[in-house]
């Protein structure tokens, strides 16, 4: 990993701080504006990831965009060797509290996905829950999830099902972020689509999304 890489650990103080982040500070600035109010998050596991990685045996694990580490921490509990990639400063620090107490390692990495330098084809499962990763003409995030994962790995892609008429009127356009149609068109004969479906979401007692009651799941295995 890089120098901003920073493992934590039951006595540990903690990520990275934010002089060591990877990206554009202005995509810092405005999550951490978003954190600093309190938790975001309902503090469960997704449920799409906790039915997904059932059956799975316990590798490297890359979570893309963990926020206050709910999923993170869930991985590591079960077993998994957690890294966790977040843009927010203030929801690292949330995290890294959150795995202290429970008494689990997760290495942070404070960057933007496409700056993080991970280490290729490396991880056992790479796991992206709701990310709010924009796209580009290159689609340079959408190629660095899918560079991420190891052969015989899986790659699992989770977002809302959103309605494209309420989201436009609220200024969001989904055709900006990657979603997992967007990562399942750059899949060739080297993976094997396992799932691709919208499914009735497992809603959080609280948090963020609680609104949204339906997602979208791609989960597909590197075969070489």
């Amino acid at each position: 990993m890089t120098d901003n890489t920073a493992a934590t650990s039951p006595g540990s103080a903690g990520p990275a701080p934010a002089d060591a982040y990877l990206g554009d500070p202005a995509v810092r600035e405005e999550w951490d504006t978003r954190y600093a109010d309190g938790q975001l998050w309902s503090g469960r596991p997704n449920g799409a990831l906790v039915a997904e990685v059932a059956g799975l045996a316990e590798g490297r694990v890359l979570d893309v965009g963990c926020g206050e580490g709910a999923d993170a921490i869930w991985l590591a509990r079960a077993g998994w060797d957690v890294t966790a990639v977040e843009v927010s400063g203030v929801a690292l620090d949330r995290a890294a509290g959150h795995a202290r107490d429970a008494g689990v390692q997760v290495r942070w990495v404070h960057a933007e996905l496409t700056e993080a330098a991970l280490p290729s084809r490396s991880f056992d499962l790479v796991t992206a829950q709701y990310p709010a990763l924009l796209r580009t003409p290159d689609a340079a995030a959408e190629r660095v999830l899918l560079d991420a994962v190891a052969v015989g790995g899986v790659l699992l892609v989770v977002h809302h099902v959103v309605d494209e008429h309420t989201a436009h009127e609220s200024g969001f356009d989904p055709a900006d972020y990657v979603l997992p149609g967007t990562v399942a068109a750059l899949l060739t004969d080297d993976w094997e689509v396992q799932v691709d479906e919208r499914r009735p979401r497992v809603l959080p007692e609280g948090g963020a999304g609680a609104h949204h009651h339906e997602d979208v799941i791609l989960r597909a295995r590197r075969l070489r």
